[in-house]
């Protein structure tokens, strides 16, 4: 693939900030370190973006500990939050073709996505907590006895935010919503891979008008800028998406000061089409719930069980649905698939496809690696796949699809939930009694009903097992953002 743009692509964007952001101030790191933001649908340094470390994760703390304690944050009415995150929502959507090329371009996702799904998610979400923000209640408590008690929810305080490569500004917008709803203050460090559209939107919220220190962003790597953050005294949250290895470092390492933990980590999910579906809706929806964002969503349906009646036929049309898949520049309306986030990703999915067809698993489509230039990755069907192999119990975070045969209810029921992971499923069938006994009987957080990939602000997204601790969106994701405090008071 070229650099150079077709005629009917998309601009990519002019970058704006590349700094550490600590109060009101984009600066460089205090070591002075940058790294390179690489383009992966070319494999060129975008930008140098600056790296922070321990040091810039004290000042940003420090920042958002005096903005939490001292600052106007701290005396602004609820309902004055929630205008103000109504005003950011609104800045991002007057810039929404800017924040949409911006993932383009740092993150590979085809344009057509980032501007009709992962930028109208994200501005949806801030403005469903600006709704919040004046809502949050407490309850009065007839305690027995002469007392008057009550309940208040109150804000956590200082909270790290650790977000992933896959979905940058949509994972801005799930975790600043209910944390700056409720009145908390953040240290965010975005994914080394994907800083750009993060720093952009804090750019926004300042011309907003949210005070210095209530959102401050701290690129860097995990190692350095993550663990100073899950380590740091005054920091009273943690919200991490990612990886469960990950999370189990900062397990550990948060118990030091016990600080309060949300999770939203990976997934094997079940995807299960029974003979009585509609076939064509659910082969459109198996294709979008696994190759959408390139493979690269922690939900992705990537244990595709199908009844044996129809195993064969469903195996053949999404095959070639997938061999007709656009792949190449991410820049160009008409692309369906980008390349993967960067050569690490990349290298580990070719392991896993070379994995699969060496355990017996057969590749019915693609498999292979597209043009020599770029991290793009055919979009691969393997049928013949069975519960041992390493495609079906791994997560690949890849386009990468594992097809198995089931024969009843019972059988799909015990092979889907044989997973340590449980964040999502779905299940395809016109049976409604048999949809309720599948959504049922699932260990996931989210069960889909003839779809896949249906997220809104005000549904709750988290998982059962080791795919997380704790619920994002909806009313269930401001809990994890406050505290709850008990008052009684004698009335004699």
């Amino acid at each position: 693939m070229s650099s150079t743009l077709e005629p009917n692509t998309v601009t990519p964007p002019r970058i704006r900030q590349t700094g550490i952001l600590i109060g009101d101030e984009f600066r460089p790191s205090v070591s002075g370190k940058t790294f390179a933001t690489v383009n992966p649908a070319t494999e060129e340094v975008i930008c140098q973006v600056a790296e922070g470390d321990a040091a810039d994760v004290d000042l940003a703390v420090h920042a958002a500990r005096a903005a939490f304690e001292t600052g106007p944050w701290s005396r602004m009415d609820a309902r004055d939050r929630g205008r103000l995150l109504n005003r950011l929502a609104d800045l991002a959507e007057s810039h929404i073709d800017e924040l949409a090329a911006l993932e383009t371009l740092d993150n590979g996702k085809p344009i057509s996505d980032a501007r009709a799904a992962d930028l109208p998610l994200a501005i949806d979400c801030l403005r469903y907590y600006a709704g919040w923000a004046d809502k949050v209640h407490g309850q009065t408590i007839p305690v027995r006895g002469d007392y008057f008690c009550y309940t208040r929810r109150e804000p956590i305080g200082v909270c790290g935010q650790i977000i992933p490569w896959n979905f940058p500004l949509l994972m801005v917008a799930w975790k600043w919503g209910p944390a700056l709803a409720t009145g908390n203050t953040i240290v965010m460090k975005p994914a080394e891979q994907t800083p750009l559209s993060c720093l952009r939107l804090a750019e926004l919220a300042l011309e907003a008008g949210f005070p210095p220190g209530v959102i401050n962003v701290v690129p860097g790597y995990g190692p350095t800028a993550g663990a100073a953050l899950v380590r740091h005294p005054q920091v009273d949250k943690i919200a991490f998406t990612g990886e469960g290895t990950t999370a189990k470092i900062i397990m550990k390492e948060a118990s030091e000061t016990l600080k309060r933990l949300t999770f939203e980590l990976g997934g094997k999910s079940p995807n299960i089409v029974f003979a009585d579906a509609d076939l064509d809706a659910a082969i459109a929806g198996a294709e979008f719930g696994l190759f959408f964002n390139q493979g690269q969503c922690c939900c992705a349906g990537s244990r595709l069980f199908v009844e044996e009646s129809v195993h064969d036929e469903f195996v053949e049309r999404i095959a070639k649905r997938a061999s007709q898949r656009v792949l190449g520049n991410p820049f160009d309306p008409e692309t369906q698939q980008g390349p993967q986030v960067d050569q690490a990703q990349f290298d580990k999915i070719m392991r896993y496809i070379d994995r699969g067809q060496a355990q017996g698993a057969q590749c019915q489509a693609g498999g292979r690696r597209r043009g020599n230039r770029g991290y793009f990755v055919e979009p691969t069907v393997f049928s013949n796949v069975t519960d041992q192999m390493d495609i079906a119990r791994e997560e690949i975070f890849g386009p990468v699809m594992s097809i198995l045969k089931f024969r009843d209810i019972d059988e799909v029921t015990r092979r889907a939930n044989n997973t340590a992971f449980g964040l999502a499923a779905a299940v395809w069938t016109r049976d409604v009694k048999k949809a309720h006994q599948m959504s049922h009987a699932l260990r996931a957080g989210t069960v889909w009903v003839n779809c896949y990939d249906v997220f809104d602000a005000g549904a709750p997204f988290g998982g059962f097992k080791m795919s997380g601790i704790g619920r994002e969106c909806g009313e269930a994701g401001l809990a994890n953002y406050t505290e709850l405090k008990t008052v009684t008071m004698a009335m004699k």
